[in-house]
């Protein structure tokens, strides 16, 4: 074993036990359910945004079964607001797999979890590791960025040869010795430091326990790494939001299509333009002249929507056909309470609570 391998893991081992996060609710135990939650929700979302979600998952779902037997649409309203929507169909997906066909319990290899719906390397080696002990690397945004400026690795990751390359390198760090408690404590070691010293801007080198073993200090420059020259293109879209009101003050509510942005959650019927959105109008019953709504605008990874929302109210509660947005389902009516048993987006549940 090299020795600055065994010098890299001790430190880090020692500083996690000293400084890093030691009251986290899933840090509290090695059930592998609640450890899985944990890891799914905190994809790419802040852990102060995750704790009261995992909290509410946890009191109405308290095991793996009660999660598995539950219907989408009450699992897609707990996770409203969350985003990265297929991490909850995943989720659901995920469970009801463990209880058809591992009997209700999560198997207990990285190898075997990463075969499980939305777990992948990283995560099913989070769960290994934290519950089981096992000796296998995570490589999530904050530990690739740990590893690659303590090793000055500078590779460009949008190569998977380079990315493989990697995980050997992760793998060739990890403690040697008493695993069911090393591996859980440095596994959460990395996390902390990516999500505390080892900042992607001004990282606090000066605070880091490896400072003197990193080559991104040595060099002077840690922001350069990690290297990942392929960057993806976020594309505007406009979208015109038809929020249908009866005279009880009831909202037309649909599905969105199984695949594409916002899949499978309850939405208001969606137009590509006012024109296309108008003319469906014109198709509806008796109505009071529609009234368009503030626009605002909702960043996803990939799409920066620019939501415009007009509002009708209709005399009757009757639709046309043609008012139904393009493959959505036929929809029904919901008060805004019962729609908050729904899986909404975020930005639709806000405009609908803006109109109470």
């Amino acid at each position: 074993m090299n020795s600055a391998h065994s010098e890299f893991a001790e430190r880090m081992l020692h500083w996690q036990l000293a400084h890093g996060r030691q009251h986290l609710p899933w840090q509290q135990t090695r059930d592998p359910y609640r450890v899985w939650l944990s890891e799914i929700m905190l994809q790419q979302t802040q852990v102060t945004t995750v704790l009261g979600y995992y909290a509410r998952f946890l009191e109405r779902f308290p095991d793996v079964q009660a999660l598995a037997e539950a219907h989408p649409d009450e699992v897609m309203a707990l996770w409203s607001g969350l985003g990265y929507y297929s991490r909850a169909r995943n989720l659901h997906r995920c469970a009801q797999q463990v209880v058809a066909q591992h009997g209700g319990a999560f198997p207990r290899t990285a190898e075997e979890l990463a075969r499980l719906p939305g777990i992948g390397r990283s995560t099913a080696g989070a769960i290994a590791a934290f519950c089981h002990g096992q000796r296998v690397p995570i490589l999530d945004a904050n530990v690739r960025r740990v590893l690659t400026r303590l090793l000055g690795f500078g590779a460009d990751l949008s190569s998977t040869s380079n990315e493989r390359i990697l995980w050997m390198h992760a793998e060739a760090l990890l403690p040697h010795t008493d695993l069911q408690t090393t591996m859980p404590r440095y596994t959460q070691a990395l996390m902390d430091l990516g999500a505390s010293l080892c900042a992607p801007r001004n990282p606090s080198c000066s605070q880091c326990p490896v400072q003197d073993l990193c080559v991104g200090r040595q060099e002077g420059a840690p922001e350069r790494y990690p290297v990942k020259t392929r960057n993806f293109l976020r594309r505007a879209q406009s979208w015109w939001l038809l929020v249908l009101r009866d005279a009880g003050g009831r909202i037309w509510l649909q599905r969105r299509p199984a695949r594409g942005i916002w899949a499978g959650l309850h939405c208001v019927p969606v137009f590509s333009s006012r024109a296309e959105l108008m003319v469906a109008l014109r198709e509806h019953a008796s109505h009071a002249a529609p009234r368009e709504l503030a626009p605002f605008v909702h960043v996803l990874t990939h799409r920066e929507l620019h939501l415009h929302p007009v509002l009708a109210v209709v005399d009757e509660p009757q639709l046309q056909r043609e008012v139904h947005a393009a493959k959505g389902d036929a929809g029904a009516w919901f008060t805004v309470q019962q729609s908050s048993a729904l899986g909404l987006p975020a930005p639709v549940r806000r405009l609908l609570y803006g109109l109470v």
